[in-house]
């Protein structure tokens, strides 16, 4: 807390020889240490603070600028230490500016009554039309939203959640805005009821309105040139630049959205990156990424996703109006000019091709192409898991992280398995089982929810996922026995023994969050009885859930170990495990053999069309491999080679201590 006094008569002739005024000098305060030399051409009124002006900064191109105040028009502000405000067109109100801001070339920066700063704004997510409407705040998260946005079927949560939110909002309400340590303001034009963190860049912006830029020293946020935004919120981190429109928007930490990207009532959570085309109406959990122009997400909620060029959705058929919307689950891509026509829902790491219109439900079927054909959606189940894609996006996910604040908003699971999809796998094995039961073994053709599935698609598809279940559990059952030397089969049936049972049954990915669902309504069934009432508090559970993870898996795990394999836990042996160890180290085997064939093609002789231009066959070949790399040596190639060797060691010297056992 700074010590102020009243200027001295000395310090009030200097500041009026040096062109400024003010309605009362008495209202005018200073730090003990301030000297009135560098305050130039400026108008006090209302309450004024001002620090020290000692310091200079050093600008881009070896410059060096004093701190200091000039032709300028200041009401009810207080001005922290060596702080730079210069050419003010029209005048800064009611803000407390922080120490060490540059704040140069900007129209007008006021807040102007009592504001929440962007807080508690309504944006009226997947449905235009309303009645999904999630009031953003500075602390959301996408498992809040997920929650907020979707569980309309139980009213009493949701009264009770808007409850807190509002709390939320009033706490922090102020007829004062702030601008933080270290803020860099400038060139700017309308700056209106805008809370701005520390280390914040503005710079050539054209407006901004009721919002809150939570920049901070550990992840600063940058706005850009010509950008406008409108009743927001931007996380740390994150940047939005180069002409992108924003109304009624979060963005969540280390988002970017840039290139004229237009959104509206949008929610864009960690990690997110719009470019070039536009949204509305959208829930972006982490990782959705659109690049390019004609790209539309509407009405829809995605996650872990890639917007192929000319993606496009459509939330309304001429009738209603625009009250449709979709899912597409997490780790999903779309490719140039597909179109799906909501309400549909499209399970995780699908692949979509083409245009659908069938309003199909096939989230039980995931790592499924979808493709048209003749204006009908053709499903290939499975096929995803044998994509180089896939398990390139899965590596990438974690990697691409670029969330700095210690504080994290969004707890993200970056597994591609996980009790999640893989209860989704036994979900489609059990739907292509049962069209194999009613159609015959021997039908062409199945339909499954209006989409045609082919025979041989279906058999692949069966195979496919009794592959990647016996890799899940296997890998469960590996990782709890790891590390660990066993003398009878008692020990082993004790190390296997679950610790709790929160795990079983259904679970759910709350965007981003994968949690077994028994604990998802015990939150909320703590939130509606009024037991949980903070946003810490319910934050406080996302957390735990996201680190007791492992945990809870393997209770799902070994529970379906145990129906899978027709397991007696009472009874296992040695013996048992070795049979599940043989079979993963089999399917892992097999599934990464697969995935280096798909990487091969990357290779082949089609895929070197358009190099060596002006060269024969051979030179083509030197060309691609000079600009691609050689197979042999791709980094990846290399990767997944080296996977099937480790995972071979692994299951062996898993079976050696399991032969180890006494009989």
């Amino acid at each position: 807390m700074r010590n102020y006094r009243s200027l001295t008569a000395h310090e009030i002739e200097v500041l009026e020889k040096n062109g400024c005024c003010a309605d009362n000098w008495a209202n005018v305060e200073v730090a003990e240490k301030f000297t009135p030399k560098y305050i130039t051409h400026t108008k006090f009124s209302g309450k004024i603070l001002l620090g020290e002006f000692e310091n200079e900064f050093e600008l881009p191109g070896g410059l060096t600028k004093h701190s200091c105040i000039s032709r300028a028009i200041l009401h009810n502000c207080e001005i922290g230490n060596n702080v730079v405000i210069e050419n003010v067109q029209n005048y800064i109100a009611n803000y407390t500016i922080g120490d060490n801001c540059f704040i140069q070339n900007i129209d007008l920066m006021l807040v102007d009554g009592k504001s929440t700063f962007g807080n508690g704004v309504k944006v009226s997510v997947l449905n235009e039309t309303g009645g999904r409407e999630v009031h953003i705040h500075d602390k959301l998260s996408a498992h809040f939203a997920y929650i907020y946005s979707l569980y309309r079927h139980r009213p009493l949560l949701i009264e009770n959640m808007f409850a807190i939110i509002d709390f939320y909002c009033q706490k922090y309400a102020s007829d004062r805005g702030s601008v933080g340590n270290n803020s860099k303001i400038v060139n700017v034009g309308y700056i209106g009821n805008v809370n701005i963190g520390s280390h914040c860049k503005i710079m050539g912006t054209m407006k901004l309105e009721n919002g809150t830029i939570n920049s901070n020293e550990h992840a600063p946020v940058k706005i850009g040139r010509n950008v406008i935004a409108q009743d927001f919120i931007i996380s740390s981190d994150s940047r939005v630049e180069s002409g992108a429109i924003l109304n009624r928007c979060f963005v969540g930490q280390a988002c970017h959205l840039e290139q004229n990207y237009s959104a509206s009532d949008s929610l864009f959570f960690s990690n997110c990156q719009g470019m070039n085309g536009e949204a509305c109406a959208l829930f972006a959990g982490p990782f959705t990424v659109t690049h390019h122009k004609s790209t539309l997400l509407i009405a829809g909620m995605f996650s872990f996703m890639n917007a192929g060029s000319g993606s496009n959705q459509s939330n309304h058929m001429y009738k209603l109006g625009p009250i449709h919307q979709g899912i597409i689950e997490r780790g999903a891509k779309t490719t140039s000019n597909s179109y799906v026509l909501w309400p549909a829902k499209v399970g995780p790491f699908s692949l979509i091709l083409g245009r659908h219109h069938q309003h199909a439900d096939t989230s039980n079927l995931p790592f499924s192409y979808l493709i048209e054909k003749d204006n009908t959606t053709y499903i290939a189940p499975g096929v995803n898991l044998r994509s180089v894609g896939t398990i390139r996006d899965a590596k990438k996910w974690p990697e691409r992280d670029a969330r700095k604040d210690p504080n994290k908003l969004d707890f993200i699971n970056y597994n591609l398995l996980s009790p999640y999809t893989i209860q989704k796998v036994f979900a489609g094995r059990q739907i292509l089982k049962n069209l194999q039961n009613t159609a015959g073994e021997t039908s062409d053709i199945y339909t499954y929810q209006s989409c045609i599935i082919t025979n041989s698609a279906l058999r692949k598809g069966l195979q496919l996922y009794e592959i990647v279940t016996h890799k899940f559990l296997g890998n469960s059952i590996i990782k709890r026995l790891e590390k660990t030397e066993f003398k009878t089969n008692a020990e082993i049936r004790a190390r296997l023994h679950q610790e709790c049972d929160s795990g079983k049954g259904e679970w759910v990915d709350l965007s981003g969050l994968i949690a077994p669902k028994c604990e998802i309504d015990l939150l909320i069934s703590q939130i509606e009885s009024g037991e949980i009432n903070k946003l810490h508090q319910i934050n406080k559970v996302f957390s735990s859930l996201h680190k007791n993870y492992y945990n809870l898996e393997w209770t799902w795990a070994w529970h379906k170990i145990q129906e899978f394999y027709q397991i007696d836990p009472v009874n296992l042996t040695s013996n048992d495990v070795i049979k599940i160890v043989e079979k993963w180290k089999e399917s892992v085997i097999k599934l990464d053999e697969m995935i280096y064939e798909d990487a091969k093609k990357e290779f082949s002789l089609s895929f070197k069309t358009g190099f060596g231009a002006d060269g024969n066959t051979q030179e083509r070949a030197l060309d691609f491999e000079y600009v691609r790399g050689a197979f042999d040596k791709n980094e990846f190639v290399t990767t997944v080679l080296k996977h099937i060797e480790d995972k071979r060691a692994l299951g062996d010297e898993l079976i050696v201590r399991m032969k180890q056992v006494e009989r």
